[in-house]
């Protein structure tokens, strides 16, 4: 996901945000969510230096080298990136794949379906946040799942953010997406926002 946003007076803060997306389906290219984001900073690597040397401007919207298939196709004048995230069906209960063939055939004879699966979204913004976002939908009520670098709510003064750390924890698989995350961010920020830090 790209996050862009856009002034917009009559909205609650100011601003719009727009998001644009790229979905994968399930297959070996997106199995592995570190080396898909690796893979996917190389492509925009690629795209940004290709268009440079034919004179273009290059965006992740388009319309050469376009990275995304969904979502907020096209921007308004003045619109601005603002982070980049990543979600996934992969979750501490399991890979997707494996989650996916207990659906089909259910142990514990309780019907379960998609809504019954846990997902988690990766987020970075501009302004230093990194959100990680666990879903589930058997949590109990109040428990949302968010934890941020920085606090979400302006009005609550916190002292101590056991997540001001938070892309340096987690396990293997999850500090190599926030590794691969941030190369991502910083390419499309150094592109898209040039002299300004990611």
């Amino acid at each position: 996901m790209l996050f862009f946003v856009s002034e917009a007076p009559a909205q609650p803060h100011g601003y719009q945000l727009h998001t644009a997306y790229r979905l994968w389906l399930a297959s070996p290219e997106s199995q592995h969510l570190p080396r898909l984001l690796a893979d996917l900073t190389d492509v925009v690597g690629d795209s940004i230096t290709r268009a440079g040397a034919t004179g273009r401007p290059w965006h992740p919207l388009g319309p050469h080298g376009s990275m995304v298939n969904g979502g907020d196709m096209t921007l308004p004048e003045g619109a601005v990136y603002v982070g980049v995230g990543v979600t996934t069906l992969d979750s501490d209960q399991g890979r997707w794949q494996q989650l996916a063939r207990t659906l089909r055939q259910p142990d514990d004879h309780r019907r379960r379906s998609v809504f019954d699966l846990k997902g988690q979204c990766f987020v970075l913004l501009t302004d230093g946040t990194a959100l990680h976002i666990d879903r589930d939908p058997h949590a109990p009520i109040g428990a949302d799942g968010v934890r941020s670098t920085k606090p979400l709510d302006p009005d609550r003064i916190t002292h101590h953010n056991p997540h001001e750390h938070l892309t340096d924890q987690g396990d293997t698989v999850t500090r190599d997406t926030w590794t691969q995350l941030t190369r991502l961010h910083h390419t499309l920020a150094g592109h898209l926002l040039p002299g300004r830090p990611a």
